[in-house]
């Protein structure tokens, strides 16, 4: 049916795109969230499950939440604090505590638990590092079955010309998890990290005439982006990089989808996502999105929330 939502377990390293992705999709009508699933990335996994609960008391919304893992499946992980600072969002300060609790199980018998009881058509979103993904499918193997789809921000499609040759954070941090999640068969939509940063960034103007001021969430997501600009470009730019995988997911119009083939490495550049193009290839891949409809659908979205209370 056409009015039929998308079901979906998010998984998130939750940084500052993430919760400002969050925010977008908790009162996305066309969504169904089943679960909301924490991992370690951006910054430590007790801190990534903190944020999660916080977002939902602060929108005031009841999802369940289940914490995951603490390290990457066979590595060390590192944090990327230095961008979206120790309390992982940016220049908003979360309270140390919250007291919605946790799910009673951990996250990846959460989402076997969830993924068993659909009927196949529960779709995973990964924001983060592929961790809990990769031990799921470690653990469970016969859960692929239930998988129609997964959709995952990072990697780039390394060596082919006009893309840069970027090894993503996401990837790189458990590249091991993601030869796992490969290995599955499960049908992947890969949003490139360039397409965050590149193609569909938020300027200068658009944070500071579109976000800030235009409302209390607004405000919000400003207060985190005051820290966040993306460092290494010459104009003031933020990344959308998490809102570009759950803005496919609503709005997959927008994009330019392609077939490929994948695979990562996970021995002398660990995270590098090797891409072939093919039209029978297993996966697909974001190659464009219109951006003007991208920053249209965006603005509309968080003038939603122009009556809205946060606590």
């Amino acid at each position: 049916m056409k009015d039929e939502k998308i079901k979906v377990i998010i998984d998130s390293d939750a940084g500052v795109d993430d919760a400002a992705c969050i925010a977008y999709a908790l009162f996305d009508e066309k969504l169904d969230i089943k679960l909301i699933t924490s991992v370690s990335g951006n910054v430590g996994v007790e801190t990534t499950t903190r944020n999660i609960l916080h977002i939902l008391d602060k929108f005031g919304v009841d999802i369940p939440v289940a914490k995951g893992c603490h390290k990457a499946m066979q590595r060390n992980s590192p944090y990327a604090e230095f961008i979206h600072s120790v309390e992982g969002l940016g220049g908003y300060n979360p309270p140390k505590t919250v007291s919605r609790p946790l799910h009673e199980l951990d996250a990846v018998e959460a989402m076997y638990k969830v993924l068993s009881e659909g009927d196949g058509d529960i779709i995973v979103l990964l924001l983060g590092p592929q961790t809990n993904m990769g031990t799921l499918l470690q653990k469970h193997p016969d859960i692929a079955k239930k998988i129609p789809k997964i959709v995952f921000m990072g990697g780039s499609p390394y060596g082919i010309e006009g893309y840069p040759n970027h090894i993503s954070f996401n990837i790189s941090t458990d590249p091991e998890a993601m030869k796992i999640v490969l290995e599955s068969n499960i049908p992947l939509t890969m949003i490139p990290s360039d397409m965050g940063r590149l193609k569909a960034h938020l300027d200068e103007e658009f944070v500071m005439n579109k976000i800030k001021g235009v409302n209390k969430v607004g405000d919000f997501i400003y207060q985190m982006y005051t820290t966040y600009w993306e460092p290494g470009y010459a104009d003031k730019r933020i990344a959308t990089n998490d809102t570009c995988a759950y803005m496919y997911l609503v709005h997959p119009e927008i994009f330019t989808v392609e077939k490929i083939d994948l695979d990562v490495n996970t021995t002398d550049m660990p995270g590098k996502t090797d891409v072939i193009f093919k039209e029978d290839g297993k996966h697909e891949f974001t190659s464009a999105v219109d951006r003007e409809k991208f920053l249209d659908i965006l603005k509309n979205k968080l003038r939603q929330f122009d009556n809205f209370d946060l606590k």
